[in-house]
């Protein structure tokens, strides 16, 4: 994977873009490609890439054009059939003059136009490319939504320039776009724990959603506008493949999941893997075992938390599969040093301390001396692999007669029970409306959401309240046709996925290290499988989740290891509050004087459920959803001390200034 960045004069007069800008922003982004830099600047343009060489490596550089140099591409990513696509290109007489899959690009483009390229296009990536004949532009986005692109409009020096970059923090870099706060991005956080998009959280600043594309016409098109190439899709309800032949069934998933093993074990430089406790990693490693026709070298994160440690599990699989893994320890101690690295890598609030563990594991994977790790994201949102889809399985009775809100009524009685605010009842109502019923992932979403609640400073309450984040989503209305249990799938794959397993837990952890993370479970092929299967093949009763693919694992691994229950990892509040000297900041930022300044919180009631946490038992049926408003609030003002000015804590500032000077 690499980085890219540019602007683009939107007016059409090809000024010059301003001295220096697009080379402050390649700085930005260095450690997303160390190997080496390109760029192409021209009148109303400059495009940049930083390299991580992986494919191609003596003659990858970027920009890369067609035979003519007329059409020119920046890209980050990966296009895992190159080889394929290569030959049936040459076959239609175009010709390559390198040995990486970024020059599939400009081919596909001249084939099939700004709008038909995006479905051939297969892998991981965000791309950018230019048509000098026309002076058009595509940005574009792939499917899942592993790689990010973020863009901004500014007006500079008369002019609207388009400004892009795998980082936010490659934006602030040029010097011309400000750093200020949006509302929407922060209502997000504190509904989804995470950032799905379009809203970011910096005004102004926009994410290119999964299977989108933007379509420039400088001059002609007055601002830019996302496109949808490919949405997460499912049959009507009744309509999906029921699967009466469990053994073809089984057999269909195993040969597309293998192909994507496959696939993503391409490339020009060694690759190695992430080995959990979990079926999800295990099965990856034991397919690229024999895909590589060897063992393939793990490396497996050992959690210092009673309950939360799976390094037995993984050294067991390790074993088993003949791999030698490097083991790299995390715990409380390393989650408080590095929280605010965390969020700085991040860029914004990340409330799921599990994502340090996975930043010490890319840390680890670089400074072994290796680019590109496979890993088992991706399983869970599409095979229903979290707790609470379970737990919904088994109260979804409470919902059943049409205009009795049983479920409502026991749900707010558990909240009024355990003390926690309560959402205007026609706030609940309107919500399950919109999403054809109550959702599994309410149960959490709803947990985190009631931290609006308690912690919202008024002002941002009355935002909060005003405006439901889900009403930011463009959620398909063909949703409303579905299973409810794919209803619940989509949810996942629209906000969580992209919003916070690939954001901080994939893309941004893994790149800060230099490390490209490889997904085989998102593959293109595994993806419209598994969407088409009866939910049945991913929740079998009330306990057998992921059934298909546990079924396949079955063929590759040890049987507990293929049924092995999932492990959810978050460090508890214990692990944050204290007077270790350590963890002062913390203190500091959560100081009335620092709630203050930011103006997000109310102090007082910041003040009020620390205490109330400290007192409450581990198991409080409320403490959760505590836990998780308190980290967030702590996510929060550490973001806006790194990235809005500082003033908060003692930690140094890295954001938007530091970066305009690198």
């Amino acid at each position: 994977m690499c980085g890219i960045a540019g602007m683009i004069d939107l007016s059409g007069a090809r000024r010059q873009a301003p001295a220096g800008a697009v080379a402050r922003m390649a700085q930005a982004i260095y450690h997303r490609g160390p190997d080496e830099d390109g760029f192409l600047d021209r009148p109303g343009l400059h495009l940049v890439n930083r390299r991580l060489s992986i494919v191609g490596l003596a003659d990858g550089r970027q920009p890369i054009s067609n035979e003519d140099g007329t059409v020119h591409v920046v890209f980050n990513g990966e296009l895992f059939d190159y080889p394929e696509k290569r030959k049936e290109l040459e076959a239609r007489g175009h010709v390559f003059r390198t040995h990486t899959d970024t020059e599939l690009i400009p081919h596909l483009y001249e084939e099939y136009g700004p709008h038909g390229l995006w479905e051939h296009l297969r892998g991981q990536f965000a791309v950018c490319v230019w048509d000098s004949r026309t002076n058009e532009f595509v940005l574009g986005r792939d499917r899942p939504g592993i790689c990010p692109l973020f863009y901004t409009t500014q007006r500079i020096d008369g002019s609207d320039w388009l400004l892009f970059a795998s980082e936010m923090k490659g934006l602030f870099a040029s010097g011309f776009v400000p750093a200020e706060a949006d509302p929407a991005g922060l209502n997000h956080i504190f509904t989804f724990f995470g950032m799905p998009g379009p809203a970011t959280v910096f005004r102004g600043v926009s994410q290119l959603l999964p299977g989108r594309y933007l379509h420039l016409r400088p001059g002609i098109d007055s601002e830019p506008k996302q496109r949808t190439y490919w949405r997460v899709e499912y049959p009507d309800a009744g309509q999906e493949d029921y699967g009466r032949d469990e053994q073809a069934v089984i057999d269909g998933y195993e040969k597309v999941l293998y192909a994507a093993v496959e696939r993503r074990l391409r490339a020009d430089v060694p690759v190695v893997a992430y080995l959990s406790g979990g079926v999800d990693s295990s099965l990856i490693v034991a397919m690229a075992c024999k895909a590589l026709g060897r063992p393939i070298p793990t490396f497996t994160v050992s959690v210092q938390k009673e309950g939360m440690n799976e390094e037995p599990e993984a050294l067991q699989t390790a074993k088993h599969l003949g791999c030698t893994p490097q083991v790299i320890p995390c715990g409380d101690r390393e989650l408080r040093a590095d929280y605010p690295e965390l969020i700085r890598t991040a860029e914004y609030p990340v409330v799921d301390t599990s994502c340090l563990a996975l930043m010490h594991l890319a840390r680890s994977v670089q400074q072994a001396g290796y680019k590109v790790a496979l890993t088992g994201e991706g399983a869970d949102e599409w095979l229903g692999g979290y707790p609470w889809f379970k737990v919904h399985k088994l109260t979804k009775f409470l919902d059943a007669i049409p205009g009795l809100p049983l479920g409502y009524r026991v749900r707010r009685l558990a909240l009024r029970l355990t003390g926690q605010p309560l959402y205007p009842k026609q706030a609940v109502v309107d919500l399950q409306k919109q999403l054809g019923g109550y959702n599994g992932w309410m149960d959490v979403y709803g947990m985190m959401s009631l931290n609006k609640l308690r912690f919202f400073a008024p002002h941002l309450r009355e935002y909060a309240l005003a405006r439901s984040a889900y009403d930011d989503l463009d959620l398909d209305p063909a949703m409303l046709r579905w299973h409810p249990f794919h209803r619940q799938m989509y949810l996942g794959t629209r906000i969580n996925l992209p919003g916070h397993q690939l954001a901080g837990k994939g893309d941004r952890v893994t790149m800060h290290s230099s490390v490209e993370g490889r997904y085989a479970f998102l593959d293109e092929e595994v993806l419209a499988y598994t969407a088409k299967l009866h939910p049945r093949w991913k929740l079998r009763g009330l306990f057998k989740d992921k059934f298909v693919e546990r079924k396949v694992a079955e063929r590759w691994l040890p049987k507990e290891v293929a049924w092995r229950r999932k492990l959810m990892f978050r460090a508890p509040m214990d692990s944050w509050l204290g007077s270790a000297d350590d963890n002062r900041w913390i203190a500091q930022v959560l100081s009335p004087e620092s709630l203050r300044k930011t103006g997000y919180f109310d102090p007082a009631a910041v003040a009020a459920e620390k205490d109330k946490l400290t007192g409450m038992g581990r198991r409080a049926a409320a403490r959760t959803g505590l836990e998780m408003g308190l980290t967030a609030v702590i996510a929060t003002q550490v973001w806006h001390h790194l990235y809005l000015g500082g003033g908060l804590c003692d930690l140094p500032v890295s954001g938007p200034a530091i970066a305009r000077a690198a």
